[in-house]
């Protein structure tokens, strides 16, 4: 076991609440920091997929999120009015790893709050400072105080400050998307499914979650851009006003402005995941565009597998580098594979259409295939 006795947890987000949980089930005393002064869940819906879910079920909060949500058994492709183009069976594409589940933020937000109740945090609070100190590192704080740790975690998030404060990286990248993410008290036709419509540029998805409540995700190509919060909803209806029934009758279940989420997507290219005794993980590591799903997934693989190398490996460094080992590789397809995904729907339509007719599910086991392995 590395000899770590004072860990700090810098964001409360998937992934530094799950590394929560799983540092307090080795046995490590790790105490956690969230920017907000509030616990709120940014964000809409989610899927958590079979790997995450297996995470989370090893860190016994499965059942949890299980009954919080809708287990989805197929992920399917479609043109913009709804005609199927490709059909997954994902107990099929997955096997026994686990159930696919769409879930509202707030509700596995509260899950992995619940699991993490007995490591100490405190809201309203950010890092200002960060220096290695003999073998330890010495944290400033925005409210003047400072503390010691042997290991801080950096699980703020894609606007990481821990990895501004570390490393010389580039700030994010946008990937030419923006997206806009809701909650509608509707199964538009019964959904049960994770449906994709795809249009010329872009696409809508549909995801059952629980409470007979459906996430929505609209996905444009274009620059970065500000959407005013007011209008926002007409606008949404206008951009997808040519998209199929299951759309139409998703939009028209939205009833405010304030609901719809708006944000660019964009990337995080960071080589170096750790400086001496601070390390990085989830969007503070590795942010990618949303095409294969798979950024909360991720975050609770990096933080299971830190946990575990923390005690499995002797020297905090030793175990730092084995983290980064058993996990670029996995990370790496997932960022190569979701840029595959977006540069296919910017082919023209019937192109595109066409190869996902032919060939779709058996993309989509290619995909993933490297993702069904325990990390």
């Amino acid at each position: 076991m590395a000899h770590v006795e004072r860990i700090l947890i810098v964001g409360g987000g998937i992934a530094g609440l799950t590394l929560a949980t799983a540092l307090h089930q080795h046995g490590f005393t790790a105490e956690l920091i969230e920017r907000s002064p509030y616990w709120h869940a940014v964000g809409a819906g989610i899927a958590v997929q079979p790997n995450g879910m297996r995470i989370l079920r090893a860190l016994g909060m499965g059942a949890a999120v299980e009954q919080a949500g809708a287990v989805i058994h197929h992920w399917d492709f479609c043109d913009q009015l709804g005609e199927v183009l490709s059909e997954t069976d994902l107990e099929a594409l997955w096997g026994d790893d686990g159930p696919f589940i769409g879930i509202e933020r707030a509700k596995l937000h509260q899950a992995l709050l619940a699991a993490a109740a007995a490591v100490p945090s405190r809201l309203g609070l950010s890092v200002a400072s960060l220096a290695h100190n003999d073998g330890c590192v010495s944290v400033g704080f925005s409210d003047g105080s400072t503390g010691t740790y042997d290991l801080v975690v950096g699980a703020d998030g894609i606007a990481s400050t821990v990895r501004a404060l570390t490393s010389n990286a580039a700030p994010p990248v946008s990937a030419g998307q923006m997206a806009w993410r809701s909650l509608a008290p509707i199964r538009p036709h019964g959904l049960t499914k994770l449906q994709f419509l795809l249009g010329d540029g872009c696409f809508f998805g549909l995801c059952a979650v629980g409470n007979g409540q459906t996430y929505g995700f609209g996905n444009v190509t274009e620059p970065r851009s500000q959407d005013a919060v007011q209008g926002r909803l007409e606008r949404l209806r206008e951009r997808f006003a040519a998209f199929g029934g299951l759309v139409q009758d998703y939009l028209a279940a939205l009833e405010t402005d304030e609901q719809i989420h708006c944000s660019a997507i964009e990337w995080v290219e960071q080589d170096q995941w750790y400086t001496g005794r601070v390390v990085l993980i989830g969007d503070a590591a590795h942010a990618s565009s949303p095409m294969m799903g798979q950024g909360g997934c991720l975050a609770m693989e990096d933080a299971y597998v830190l946990a575990e190398v923390l005690r499995s490996v002797a020297g905090v460094e030793s175990a730092l580098e084995t983290y980064v080992s058993r996990r670029k590789a996995r990370v790496t397809w997932v960022q190569q594979a979701s840029r595959a995904v977006a540069e296919s729907f910017r082919l023209p339509p019937a192109m595109r259409n066409a190869a996902l007719r032919e060939r779709g599910d058996q993309s989509m086991h290619q995909r993933f295939a490297p993702l069904i392995p325990a990390p």
